[in-house]
């Protein structure tokens, strides 16, 4: 996994950018919590979707929804990049969208996108 910082609007951005899957679980999530936020000193961080578990695509599986607590428990803003075009199930379309209304995770087309969203969550 490849670890850098970005800064805009006096916000600093971790963004991690992973080759294999580093979210599988509600403990993944909280040691690449962390990692990450220890590392870099932001509670901003963004990750490329190839990244994350498929499972965590399958809103049945509950994934997402125990790894996505544990972003907002540690009051850690969370950006996914990527392609999230190929989920086509209303159900998953309706979450995404719900969750990029919000103030805490994003997911986004790109990682400019990510930097952009989390520079100016609230």
């Amino acid at each position: 996994m490849n670890i850098t910082k970005a800064e805009k609007n006096g916000q600093i951005i971790a963004i991690a950018r992973a080759d294999s899957i580093v979210l599988s679980d509600e403990q993944s999530a909280l040691d690449f919590i962390m990692t990450l936020s220890s590392e870099t000193g932001s509670n901003r961080i963004a990750l490329n979707k190839d990244g994350i578990s498929e499972e965590f695509f399958k809103l049945s599986t509950k994934l997402a929804g125990g790894i996505l607590q544990k972003f907002i428990n540690y009051n850690i803003k969370f950006a996914i990049f990527g392609d999230f075009s190929s989920y086509t199930i209303k159900p998953l379309k309706d979450f995404i969208y719900e969750c990029n209304k919000g103030n805490h995770i994003f997911f986004v087309s790109s990682e400019q996108d990510a930097i952009d969203k989390l520079s100016i969550a609230i």
